[in-house]
């Protein structure tokens, strides 16, 4: 196994830019995971890794080595579709042998390392059966079966649980992550869903529009994004935001809201603007009576999710979602809302990036 490094990567077609100084480093043993919405670079970036398509400008190495012209076949990478790819009209077995027999290795030296795969992905039943029979998921498996026998330096995946229903998907995220755990692999996925990416990455990228916003571990991309977008992205439901109609200074530990202050963490930095944001997850907000709160409001509407309720309060700070474990309320009910004070975030007006603080450093 083996780092990957991409340094100011670009693709372009056209006048089209896919993707834009994309910079990061994928660790040996890493699972990396992309995320964005459809569009946003992340399939792009992907193929360009695997030399399936090649970058406008920038540079990739692999295990030290750039790769960046070199051919798919010369980089020792396996990658992993959506959609199985799988030979029809053979069986499980030499569908997983294949990339041996190409190699030229015996019959007895293929027939032990499918075994052994076999075993590993609980495949061994199925071994003698034709892959046009079998379930989304024993197909899926039958794929990384096929992709991990000849142990390359990487593998890269590309929504390969798409396909499958949420019953399975949930199911293959935790062998996916158990098998990268099992063989140590470096693991570059790419995915649109978010659940997917918090599940099993070690670190998560987020993309939009071709740019890296953020590549961190699934606890920091959600408690401490770095943009609006990154907060609006992941969480379900999303982060709240809240207009603030003043500047922020270096050294403030308070801001103002409905007439009330707030207390907040250190500022770092100036925002330079007098449209900015805060940033709170619906968790860090908590129900009270209406004359107690930092805002109040009026509750919309209430979602029971067995162990939890989605809340949503107009207020005239705009709507405002709660999630809360507890507090039960009623529609149209007048309730306040107290805000978790070292789990705020603030947000430049401008550029809808993170203000330094002492939470976000």
């Amino acid at each position: 196994m083996a780092d990957i490094i991409l340094n100011n990567l670009s693709k372009e077609f056209d006048d089209f830019v896919a993707v834009k100084n994309v910079n990061f480093t994928i660790k040996d043993g890493e699972f990396f995971v992309l995320l964005g919405a459809s569009g946003c670079g992340k399939t792009t970036t992907l193929r360009m890794i695997a030399g399936l398509e090649l970058p406008t400008r920038g540079s990739i190495l692999l295990d030290n080595e750039d790769v960046t012209l070199l051919r798919a076949s010369q980089r020792d990478i396996a990658f992993i579709f959506q959609f199985f790819a799988l030979y029809p009209h053979l069986n499980v077995e030499k569908n997983i042998g294949f990339p041996l027999k190409i190699q030229g290795l015996s019959k007895k030296e293929i027939r032990n390392k499918v075994h052994e795969v076999a075993q590993l992905l609980h495949l061994e039943h199925l071994l003698p059966l034709k892959v046009s029979g079998l379930s989304g998921g024993d197909r899926q498996r039958v794929a990384l079966g096929r992709s991990i026998i000849r142990r390359p330096k990487a593998f890269l995946m590309d929504e390969p649980l798409g396909a499958l229903d949420a019953e399975f998907r949930e199911k293959m995220c935790l062998e996916l992550r158990k098998l990268h755990d099992d063989i140590v692999a470096t693991t570059v996925y790419v995915t649109h869903d978010q659940m997917e990416a918090m599940a099993m990455a070690d670190r998560v990228g987020i993309m939009d529009k071709g740019v890296l916003l953020q590549a961190d571990t699934p606890l920091t991309v959600y408690n401490k994004p770095r943009t609006m977008y990154v907060g609006n992205f992941i969480g379900n439901p999303a982060m709240n935001f809240i207009e603030l109609h003043s500047a922020i200074k270096k050294g403030d530990t308070s801001i103002s809201i409905d007439g009330k202050s707030l207390e907040v963490p250190e500022c770092y930095e100036d925002s330079n603007t007098d449209l900015n944001y805060l940033g709170i997850r619906p968790e860090h907000i908590q129900l009270t009576d209406p004359d107690k709160g930092i805002t109040q409001g009026k509750v919309l509407s209430v979602e029971y999710l067995g162990s939890h309720r989605i809340i949503i309060v107009e207020t005239s700070l705009g709507r405002i979602t709660v999630r809360s474990g507890k507090v039960n309320a009623s529609i149209d009910e007048n309730v306040g809302l107290s805000f978790s004070n070292h789990q705020l975030v603030l947000f430049h007006g401008d550029t809808q990036i993170a203000i330094q603080s002492q939470f976000i450093q």
